[in-house]
């Protein structure tokens, strides 16, 4: 079967042919990725680490699923790490597939693991990497390859982790000034910096499409190459991981935070997807032949030119998308970046259309595109997104209405835009983490049937975490609207 492949070049195929890879090193660096997209790692001495990937695996601390993402315990207990279980080891399984060299850190070798329970040797419910290659392993016995791209946007401020502390992340410094999309202007200004993060991308085995200012002071806009979803999905976080290794070496703090300013728009996370069939042609796309015309069968006109699995796969995105709202936006702060909705490019709703930016899914096809480019992008994820959940939850959505052969049921977005009076049938969207938390975690949640209970227990728990705290905080919007006249 033809597929795109997970592993990096120079990946090695064996032990063997690791020990060769690292016979002039003498550390090596790891890491995985918790609930949050952060990424949890360490340096081991060469020989240890022969060792574990030999052994295949070793101890990493579950305490990395038991806190959040400033290392606060969670406050409910979950099940893979806690008190009862003393917060026990995990295996942590090196991945020789994603072999990359830190080029920024002397060229260190550099390898990610996912994480099995030590009892079952199972994937545990929440890691990241083992739930998007579950979701790829099923289609692949279906014939198909998961094939994704990722689009980030993302604030950059003339700031260092020391300075935004002591300015108590109030007053920030954008790194230039003004709003200057697609600037070739604007690129000239720290150039070192901007031109870096393109360069020790590509060194880092991180292909890049596209690399440009985008409209708000000091954002950019970094497109990564497709490729098959896991892959993506490594890619996209460790393209945060060198952006803000790259930021700390010229002073430049980047930020993915979905919306840092209230009253701009806020940073998104797109993801462009397609299924390649068992041959290595795009699943999404009709025939060439009939790319002159567009099906006759097709649901509605926007939809004529995408292949009938095409369409089912769209229907089981539109039919769950409630019900996974926390794995495309899991932050409090991302909903925000939806209050706008169409007006800020942020849609809010159960929309898709023919290339339209303000519909949640957007269809991309000829005629705008060659057949073998047919794809759709989810606009709904924030830059703050974990792209694996994010992924998964697209793949395993779309998988389902293959599987069940779902029908659309409603409208392109341009229906609703040409008569307003049909916009009362609009499916909104979740509007805050909490609402979406409720929906994701009810008894009857599409999330359970694909994700199943313990998944969306531990994460659903994790998600009421971060909505338990926000409820408990005191915002400086409180204190300045109510501290002298309430």
């Amino acid at each position: 079967m033809a597929t795109i492949p997970n592993a990096t070049s120079g990946a090695p195929k064996s032990i063997d042919d690791l020990k060769q890879l690292l016979r002039d090193d003498v550390k090596v660096k790891v890491a995985g990725i918790d609930v949050d997209g952060v990424l949890r790692g360490k340096f081991m001495s060469k020989d240890k680490f022969l060792s574990a990937a030999s052994a295949q695996g070793f101890g990493f601390c579950s305490v990395i699923f038991g806190w959040d993402m400033h290392d606060t315990v969670y406050t409910k207990e979950l099940g893979i790490s806690n008190r009862q279980n003393g917060y026990s080891d995990l295996v942590a399984v090196i991945d020789l597939s994603t072999f990359r060299r830190i080029p920024w850190e002397n060229n260190v070798p550099f390898f990610l693991v996912s994480f099995l329970n030590p009892e079952t040797s199972a994937p545990i419910c929440a890691d990241p990497r083992g739930i998007l290659r579950k979701v790829s392993d099923d289609a692949a016995a279906r014939g198909m390859t998961c094939v994704a791209g990722v689009e980030f946007e993302y604030f950059n401020f003339k700031e260092t982790p020391e300075s935004a502390a002591e300015k108590k992340f109030t007053r920030l410094q954008p790194l230039t000034p003004g709003m200057h999309g697609y600037s070739l202007l604007r690129t000239q200004l720290n150039q070192d910096y901007f031109h870096a993060l393109f360069d020790e991308s590509l060194k880092f085995g991180i292909d890049i499409e596209g690399h440009h200012t985008e409209t708000g002071p000091g954002v950019l806009e970094t497109a990564l190459a497709y490729t098959s979803a896991l892959r993506m999905a490594d890619n996209a976080i460790l393209y945060k991981f060198l952006a803000k290794s790259i930021g700390l070496k010229h002073g430049v703090l980047p930020s993915f935070m979905a919306k840092p300013w209230s009253n701009l728009p806020g940073c998104s996370g797109h993801i462009h997807v397609s299924l390649k069939d068992g041959e290595g042609r795009n699943a999404f796309a009709i025939s060439d032949v009939d790319s002159q015309h567009g099906r006759t069968d097709a649901a509605f006109e926007d939809t004529k030119y995408l292949s009938q699995d095409a369409e089912y796969f769209l229907a089981g995105v539109l039919d769950g998308l409630p019900d996974v709202m926390p794995m495309f936006v899991p932050t409090i702060n991302g909903y925000k970046r939806l209050v706008g909705g169409e007006a800020f490019w942020a849609p809010n709703s159960v929309t898709y259309g023919y290339d339209s930016r303000a519909a949640s899914v957007r269809i991309i096809s000829p005629p705008s595109v060659p057949p073998s480019a047919t794809r759709l992008e989810i606009r709904v994820p924030g830059a703050d997104m974990n792209p694996y959940f994010a992924m998964s939850a697209i793949f395993q959505l779309g998988m389902r209405g293959i599987r069940k052969q779902l029908k659309l049921t409603t409208p392109p977005i341009s229906t609703y835009q040409s008569d307003p009076a049909r916009k009362k049938e609009v499916v909104v969207l979740p509007c805050s983490l909490e609402e979406a938390t409720k929906v994701m975690m009810r008894p009857d949640s599409i999330a359970r049937e694909v994700f199943g209970d313990d998944f969306v227990d531990h994460f659903g728990g994790t998600r009421q975490h971060e909505v338990k705290l926000w409820n408990e905080a005191v915002t400086n919007w409180e204190v300045e609207r109510y501290l002298e006249l309430a």
